[in-house]
C-alpha cells in the first residue's frame, strides 16, 4: 500500500484527499503545516509528498525546497490556490517556480479527483523508472 504525506494547513483539503485517496488503495498521513508534515517525514518514510506552496510559518517556497532537500527521491506534487486579486498586473508563474525547486508535478487548486489520482499515478511511476535505471547502472 502507497504511503503519501499530505501537507495542507486547509482542513476541508487534507480530509478531501485524505478520504479519496483511501478509497483508492493509499495510505495516508496528513500533516495540517510545514513544521507538522517535516516531523512525519523524520519519523516515517513516504512514497509521494502532496504539498500546498502557501501556508503560514513557512514563506512561500520554503516547504518545497525544504521538504525536496529531506527527501529526493520522493515525488513531490506541489499545489496551489493562489489567486490575484488585480488581473491586470502578470502573475508570477508559482507552479513552475515549486517545479525548479524539485516539484515533480503540480495541480492549482481547485482539482478534481481524477486530476489528482493521474498527477499521483505519473509520478509514481516516474520514480519508479528512475529507481530501476539506477539499479540497472549498478
Amino acid at each position: 500500500m502507497p504511503r503519501v504525506l499530505v501537507v495542507d494547513d486547509d482542513p476541508m483539503v487534507c480530509m478531501a484527499i485524505e478520504i479519496y485517496l483511501e478509497r483508492h488503495g493509499f495510505q495516508v498521513t496528513v500533516a495540517d503545516g510545514g513544521e507538522a508534515g517535516l516531523r512525519s517525514l523524520e519519523r516515517t518514510t513516504f512514497d509521494l509528498m502532496i504539498v500546498d506552496i502557501f501556508m503560514p510559518h513557512m514563506r512561500g517556497f520554503e516547504s518545497i525546497r525544504i521538504f525536496h532537500e529531506r527527501a529526493p527521491a520522493v515525488p513531490l506534487i506541489a499545489m496551489s490556490g493562489y489567486a490575484f486579486a488585480n488581473l491586470d498586473t502578470p502573475a508570477p508563474d508559482f507552479l513552475r517556480m515549486a517545479l525548479e525547486l524539485g516539484a515533480t508535478r503540480c495541480l492549482r487548486k481547485p482539482f478534481t479527483p481524477v486530476a489528482l489520482l493521474t498527477v499521483i499515478n505519473e509520478s509514481m511511476k516516474e520514480a519508479q523508472s528512475r529507481f530501476a535505471r539506477v539499479v540497472q547502472l549498478r
